[in-house]
């Protein structure tokens, strides 16, 4: 969609497959919005196209309050690509740009912070500084829409330096006042007090793009669940997945459901919108973190509607995407947790929790620990192929953030002793989101390109062997 005729032919017929890929303003309203909004179609001549919100908001226009443009899916390109671009919205997602700067943003990438901004305002129509200050805008609505927190308390947990910049961004971006937005809340979203938050957790909405196949995301949940740091609950179609998370400034426990919440009843398949979450988090500020872990864990911002069509023309494949459209490839809430996990497997690993793991300070239901960080396991059992992996992990010799460069990622572990090429494959397709990963020696047709870690899921999914 990168014409600009294709794009309005989008608008026009509404077409919810491009929320998130690309946003719409119209001049006259100064407002812009999502590919799918339900307003009137604004004239041609009347439209401008930005590849993200922050471009669209640097550019003076602020948030439709019809089709909420900030509450749509991340763009798919993002996981995807490998590029600098890539890595560094994945970073932006995971809140670095607010914890460290533009300039430990730089760093992690590689390069100095006037290369960064030139880039991404190049590409993006927005630098790093405004990327981060939209995500901001978007985490403050949400809290001052689903909890009862004092505004004060919201700006500092949205990541604003100071209520001043806070009133300012969310005026310029909703043209409301933060308590004119608070008032704005659909009534069974409301907050029924000031002291909602900490008590009820943050309800959420997990947008997705297209169908999205719940089943295969949450069979797959099931099985690999360590005790005490994950637990998947209810019957088939009704399950509930919940687990604890190490987060930068706390720790937080998440649910989230696998019923469709269109329907309100279980199914296979949720055709398109939302999966509902819950966050109770120890410090509000790792709120944009959570999300976007909770995002990559469950594949929130893939392109089904790619991935399908690719898959779908591949004689061995096509009835497989048939019987599970929107199938996703889940990635991982904590990548060095799961390359610990894939290396140790489940018995070990629930092992490593009982004896390393952090104890939660009051447990939830079945969840007692955090999953134990690299540099206590390196401590703890330096030795073979696990101590080489913490040991790794710990020092920086292997990194496995949201901005980590795979091919670099795939390479160290591959140099680490004791961990073989399909543990290494493993690791690469969960821990680091590569949605192109083959087994090791398989060789498997270039049509399935990009997508072979998708294909893979279809296979094994259907109880097919992997190729080799």
């Amino acid at each position: 969609m990168k014409d600009e005729d294709s794009r309005y032919e989008a608008v026009r017929s509404r077409d919810a497959r491009f929320d998130g890929e690309f946003f719409f303003a119209v001049e006259t309203t100064g407002v812009y919005c999502r590919p799918s909004c339900p307003a009137v179609t604004p004239k041609r001549h009347n439209v401008r196209f930005f590849p993200t919100a922050a471009a669209a908001q640097g550019s003076g226009f602020r948030a439709c309050r019809r089709c909420r443009p900030d509450a749509v899916p991340g763009s798919a390109a993002w996981d995807v690509r490998a590029d600098v671009a890539g890595r560094a919205m994945r970073l932006i997602g995971d809140g670095i740009v607010d914890r460290e700067g533009v300039a430990g943003l730089a760093a992690r990438l590689g390069y100095s912070a006037r290369q960064v901004q030139r880039q991404l305002t190049a590409e993006l129509g927005a630098g790093p500084v405004a990327l981060a200050r939209a995500q901001r805008a978007h985490t403050a609505r949400v809290l001052l829409q689903t909890t009862g927190l004092p505004i004060t308390q919201v700006a500092f947990a949205a990541g604003f330096a100071s209520v001043r910049q806070f009133n300012d961004t969310i005026r310029a971006v909703y043209a409301r006042t933060p308590t004119e937005l608070r008032a704005d809340a659909p009534r069974a979203g409301r907050p029924a007090g000031r002291t909602a938050a900490p008590s009820a957790g943050i309800p959420l909405r997990l947008a997705h793009r297209g169908p999205y196949h719940a089943t295969t995301v949450f069979d797959l949940l099931a099985e690999e669940a360590v005790p005490g740091v994950e637990e998947v609950t209810g019957p088939p179609g009704d399950r509930l997945y919940r687990r604890t998370l190490r987060l930068p400034h706390g720790s937080a426990v998440a649910a989230v459901a696998e019923r469709a919440p269109a329907s309100g009843r279980g199914g296979a398949t949720h055709p398109g919108g939302w999966l509902d979450a819950r966050l109770h988090l120890t410090d509000l500020r790792d709120l944009t973190t959570a999300v976007q872990r909770l995002r990559r864990l469950f594949d929130l911002d893939a392109d089904p509607y790619a991935v399908d069509a690719r898959l779908g023309a591949d004689p061995r494949l096509a009835p497989l995407v048939a019987a599970r459209p929107g199938l996703r490839s889940p990635g991982a809430a904590d990548p060095g947790e799961l390359a610990v996990r894939a290396l140790a497997g489940p018995g070990r690993a629930a092992e490593l929790v009982r004896r390393y793991g952090k104890t939660l300070d009051a447990p939830s239901g079945g969840l007692t620990h955090l999953f134990p960080e690299p540099a206590v396991l390196a401590g703890a059992e330096p030795g073979g192929a696990l101590g080489a992996l913490t040991t790794a992990l710990a020092d920086g010799a292997l990194r496995m953030d949201a901005g980590a460069d795979r091919d670099e990622a795939y390479r160290a572990l591959r140099d680490l002793p004791g961990l073989d090429a399909r543990t290494a494959a493993v690791i690469r397709t969960r821990a680091l989101a590569d949605p192109d990963v083959a087994p090791p020696g398989a060789e498997l047709p270039d049509t399935w390109r990009p997508w072979r870690s998708y294909a893979l899921r279809h296979l094994r999914a259907a109880g097919e062997p992997d190729p080799r």
